[in-house]
């Protein structure tokens, strides 16, 4: 009788696959042997497994020169990484290796750039693309990122009050690109993006406000849509006015030559997971030849900015289940020795879904379960994975521990759990390991951060713990050297 946990999988899906192998009855990530990573670590655990950023790197820059020799493309491709996916250094670093571009969100994200330009990171040629609602912080800092001598920061205008901001603080010409609102899929509770400047106000507003002003320089119109880049008629449909509108304002204004269209590739969620890259690259491509050749415009050079792709499938994190719950006839809650809130908040504010796989006793009978986190409120549990009805693992017993594993979770888990800081029922930050390769393509690990302290979180809260008291006193003693100079 097939009833051991390996002979579901292997009923279900195609295994193993190009990043989970098995090695006996324990589960390999990318050859990461996962069985040694609990062993030297514990749990609960995440990690990053840094290489995989620079290969999604590699594989779109592949997938796009492929499709401009294919359509003959006269324009060229430039990759960005968005920022707001994951801001840690070693993200950072290691997609800068790549020679990439940056696309940013908010005003500290340039104090970002200008840490990586200092430390010799982002080159002076790379672009900044600086998207977002741009207030007097942001605003401030594009000025003195550009005012340095960075020319190719290029923020999109969002609304119309920006351009006029920027150029009272920009010291001369600059350049700039558009937004554009696009109108969302039916099931949205509205009906266009908050984000950016309608398709029937752009060709009005570059004649308003651009056309006539010295000092700015329009390259660029941004297309982005929330649900991504998906091969149905409403990705066509809202690509095919865009490039209508690019047209229009291409033949009135020489100086546009990019565009840009977003993000939003998606990343694989389940062992089911199929998406041709290759071929959405190939018909987008397609579509903006036969719009611009119909209108008898150059074709824009291409501009993509993303952040999940880039960075989703390097994250994991690894939970033990501490013990099992019979609350009736027929559901078993498995408890998990952390909180899905607060380390996998998408799971819980959006209902996301990721790859779950057991990392041991692939050997064991199996049976139907439900995951449930340790904070003591009702929406922390994960209830289905991604095409099953339900969650099946390894018979839980006492006397044999069980490990669970989330897969490609490293885009925005940290930034949205509030990484560092206080988490639901002050359940402790797991600890997370930085995974890489050698010179001679041999694993290393790197502690990057312990698991939080509760003096960690007393000393936020404002409790005078002993640390909390000893960073007190060496304010003081700052305050008063900086006093008597």
């Amino acid at each position: 009788m097939n009833n051991k946990y390996i002979d579901l999988i292997d009923q279900t899906y195609f295994f193993p696959q190009e990043e989970f192998t098995l090695e006996n009855e324990h589960l390999k990530f990318h050859d990461i042997p996962l069985k040694v990573l609990v062993e030297k670590y514990g749990s609960p655990l995440k990690f990053t497994y840094l290489p995989k950023i620079s290969e999604n790197i590699a594989r779109a820059k592949n997938w796009f020169a492929n499709a401009i020799e294919k359509n003959d493309y006269k324009g060229k491709y430039h990759y960005c990484y968005c920022t707001k996916s994951s801001h840690f250094q070693h993200i950072l670093h290691e997609t800068l290796k790549n020679d990439i571009h940056i696309e940013t969100s908010s005003a500290f994200d340039i104090n970002i750039v200008e840490q990586l330009k200092k430390d010799g990171k982002l080159k002076d040629s790379a672009y900044v693309i600086c998207n977002g609602f741009k207030r007097e912080q942001y605003i401030e800092n594009i000025a003195r990122l550009i005012n340095n001598g960075h020319k190719n920061c290029i923020p999109i205008i969002d609304n119309y009050e920006e351009i006029d901001l920027l150029s009272d603080a920009i010291e001369d010409t600059f350049k700039i690109g558009i937004r554009i609102a696009s109108e969302e899929e039916p099931k949205f509770e509205f009906y266009t993006s908050r984000l950016g400047i309608g398709y029937k106000n752009i060709v009005p507003f570059y004649e308003n406000q651009i056309k006539d002003n010295d000092k700015v320089e329009l390259k660029m119109l941004h297309f982005f849509i929330n649900t991504g880049i998906r091969d149905n008629a409403y990705y066509w449909n809202e690509l095919v006015k865009c490039l209508k509108v690019y047209t229009r304002l291409k033949k009135i204004c020489p100086s546009l030559d990019s565009l840009n269209i977003g993000g939003g590739f998606p990343i694989k969620n389940s062992l089911a997971f199929e998406y041709d890259y290759q071929y959405m690259i190939d018909e987008i491509l397609n579509q903006i030849n036969i719009t611009c050749q119909e209108a008898d415009v150059p074709v824009p050079h291409i501009f993509t900015e993303f952040g999940s792709f880039t960075v989703g499938e390097s994250g994991g994190a690894i939970y033990e289940i501490l013990y099992q719950k019979q609350q009736n006839d027929r559901e078993k809650w498995n408890m998990i020795d952390s909180s899905f809130i607060t380390t996998l908040p998408d799971t819980w504010a959006i209902n996301k879904r990721f790859i779950m796989l057991p990392i041991n006793r692939w050997n064991d009978e199996y049976e139907r379960v439900l995951l449930g986190g340790l904070t003591c409120d009702s929406d922390d549990y994960y209830n289905s994975e991604q095409n099953m009805n339900a969650i099946y693992l390894p018979k839980y017993k006492r006397d044999k521990p069980l490990y669970i594993g989330f897969f490609n979770t490293g885009a925005y888990q940290e930034t949205i759990g509030g990484y560092g800081g206080l988490q639901h029922c002050l359940i402790p930050q797991p600890k997370h390991v930085l995974i890489d390769k050698d010179a001679d393509g041999n694993l290393t690990y790197e502690l990057f951060s312990p698991q939080q302290k509760a003096e960690d979180l007393l000393s936020i809260l404002g409790y005078e713990t002993e640390k909390s008291v000893k960073k007190t006193s060496d304010t003081s003693i700052n305050n008063k050297i900086t006093s008597n100079v």
